[in-house]
């Protein structure tokens, strides 16, 4: 379980499409083999550890459904080691299971920060939560086609979001609760 508060940034060393090297200085530091850790938003399996670098394994099905196979060496990514029992939810709960892929639509100035709209049909309600590239982030507004967020500038600078450029593909969570209560609703209606 994640809060979506990204506690670093990381940087990509290697990735062969199969195994992933990040280098993570405050994460690998209390790291240990087998322990989830959310990378972009997608919770995988600390696999290798040694010093600043923690090492994970991206099966196929991963890569079919998250961002990640567009991943390149020195790119930075967000990552986020799970919940402990006794930390605060400063976010909202993230499982790290990635719903879908959207595009950025659009990156506009807004004050000090940035709206950013998202292409996708993602389930998304207008001041609900969501996560987006493993942030936790309120829905400013949505449209037929997607939905916004609004960037502070805190998060622009301590995540990969204030890289963000039209068309840059970005993982998506929907709130939990809420795909909860879709799928209750659903199976009543049918």
């Amino acid at each position: 379980m994640f809060t979506g508060i990204v506690r670093e940034l990381g940087t990509v060393v290697s990735f062969d499409g199969a195994r992933l090297v990040v280098e993570a200085p405050e994460s690998a530091a209390h790291a240990a083999i087998g322990d989830s850790v959310a990378l972009a938003g997608v919770c995988l399996t600390v696999v290798g550890r040694s010093g600043a670098l923690l090492v994970f394994d991206a099966v196929p099905e991963t890569l079919a459904r998250t961002s990640l196979g567009g991943l390149t060496a020195d790119g930075s990514i967000n990552v986020e080691p799970a919940l402990r029992a006794g930390e605060p939810l400063g976010g909202h709960l993230v499982q790290g299971h990635v719903d879908a892929v959207g595009r950025v639509r659009s990156v506009e100035p807004e004050g000090e920060g940035r709206r950013v709209w998202i292409d996708s049909d993602a389930l998304v309600v207008e001041k609900g939560s969501i996560a987006v590239d493993g942030v936790s982030l309120t829905v400013a507004a949505v449209d037929d086609d997607g939905f916004a967020v609004a960037l502070i500038p805190h998060t622009l600078a301590v995540t990969t979001l204030g890289r963000l450029e039209p068309g840059d593909a970005v993982n998506l969570e929907a709130d939990v609760i809420g795909k909860y209560v879709e799928r209750l609703l659903a199976a009543r209606l049918s």
